[in-house]
């Protein structure tokens, strides 16, 4: 059919991860956009632009980073923090980037064990066909390897339950 596009659908990811800490420790760890570098692989090329000298997250806080994820390309990326209910959960949106859409929601949840940490995910690439090969190639692929970047560091910097 002549103008019909072949869309890819909105991808959705989740990771679980229990950490043997108190809530408010995970919290004011993760709400403190500094420690992104912390928890991102260094083949991703991430490199924080905005200045925000350890100043915790508020909604309505923009966010600029560069990413080199692929060949070393340099992307634009700003995000903003779009919802914040202390200590339990934010999340940040892109609004510049190399994604149609990236929504990712961080819950935080009191465990006998310590806190539940969980990553939602919901991501587009965008671009039709051409979006759905590169996100069958390599995309997914990238996102799930710095989650588990994610997973590892956290693991090392707070312990496993």
């Amino acid at each position: 059919m002549l103008g019909r596009q072949n869309k890819m659908k909105i991808k959705k990811k989740q990771w679980e991860l229990i950490l043997p800490v108190k809530l408010e420790e995970l919290w004011d760890f993760f709400s403190v956009p500094d420690n992104l570098t912390k928890m991102t692989p260094e083949n991703a090329g991430f490199r924080m632009i905005s200045k925000l000298n350890g100043q915790k997250i508020f909604p309505g806080m923009l966010i600029e980073h560069e990413v080199r994820p692929i060949l070393g390309i340099p992307l634009y990326w700003v995000t903003e923090i779009i919802h914040v209910e202390k200590p339990y959960t934010f999340i940040d949106k892109q609004l510049i980037g190399p994604y149609e859409l990236w929504h990712h929601q961080h819950v935080f949840v009191a465990h006998e064990n310590g806190v539940l940490m969980t990553d939602i995910l919901h991501y587009k690439v965008g671009l039709g066909v051409l979006g759905t090969i590169a996100n069958s190639l390599f995309v997914e692929n990238k996102i799930e390897e710095i989650f588990d970047f994610r997973r590892d560091a956290a693991i090392k910097l707070f312990g496993k339950a």
